[in-house]
């Protein structure tokens, strides 16, 4: 008797090593499987205030995000090999969620400025821009900056254009959250003037085909835009310089640079 229960022992043991093997054999044969799957494209969460007409907006019909931005980080993100995802985010909010890992970069005409380089770092200038003014078309007193003193402007909040503004002497500076409500303030008789970037103020005058307003005065202090990525992260900043470099120099940057401003980059 103890001897058949020692061959049946055996053979019992002999078929749970087997039951292991052959699932051990299936578990690496799995996991084989799972790595020859492509990886997932990594998503690179980009920031923009995207009432920012032609840099970053919501298309009407199809509720997208476009603009000259929006193409540009896709450029971008293909040459870097990642999928790009656009945060709309209000303007003066683009910086803390930077900072607080909510996105990952930054990318809405963001002007270079010392004081936003002491947070963020800033990639290669990849547009050079200005400030402007406009007021309505029947306005004859404004026709410089100089003019603005003691005067109602509308401005969008936390841009460069609401900065200068504020250092005009006696003027009564309102804040918008998109530059199409500071627009809009100028043509209800709420403001004299708005003050923004001179693309964006071109762009609301083409579009709306409108004979109610007028840009006026010089382009007041050259800006550069740039992408804006978190402090502690170079490596990702290293790579957007490396991808701009590259788009330049394939030609890809010019293409999307025509089609929203109708001129080649100077």
């Amino acid at each position: 008797m103890m001897k058949g229960v020692y061959i049946m022992s055996r053979k019992l043991i002999a078929f749970i090593v087997l039951t292991m093997l052959i699932l051990s054999l299936g578990l690496i044969g799995c996991g084989q499987q799972q790595a020859s799957q492509p990886a997932a494209a990594k998503v690179l969460k980009v920031g923009a205030e995207a009432t920012f007409p032609p840099f970053e907006f919501q298309d009407e019909k199809s509720q997208d995000y476009v603009g000259f931005d929006v193409d540009l980080m896709k450029a971008l993100g293909k040459q870097m090999g990642v999928e790009v995802q656009i945060v709309n985010t209000a303007f003066d909010g683009l910086i803390p969620a930077l900072e607080s890992g909510q996105i990952d970069v930054i990318a809405s005409a963001m002007t270079i400025t010392e004081e936003r380089a002491q947070k963020v770092n800033f990639s290669k200038p990849y547009y050079k821009s200005g400030l402007s003014i406009v007021v309505k078309a029947d306005n004859n007193t404004i026709k410089s900056f100089k003019d603005l003193e003691g005067k109602r402007i509308a401005v969008q909040i936390g841009t460069t254009g609401a900065e200068q503004a504020k250092k005009i002497k006696d003027a009564k500076i309102r804040e918008f959250n998109s530059a199409s409500e500071a627009f809009l303030e100028l043509k209800a008789g709420g403001a004299d003037a708005v003050v923004n970037d001179l693309p964006v103020n071109e762009y609301f005058l083409a579009k709306n085909a409108s004979k109610d307003a007028k840009l006026i005065g010089e382009v007041l202090n050259a800006e550069e835009y740039g992408v804006a990525v978190a402090k502690k992260n170079t490596e990702l900043a290293r790579k957007i310089n490396k991808a701009l470099d590259e788009i330049k120099q394939n030609g890809e940057y010019a293409k999307i640079y025509e089609k929203w401003f109708g001129k080649k980059p100077q």
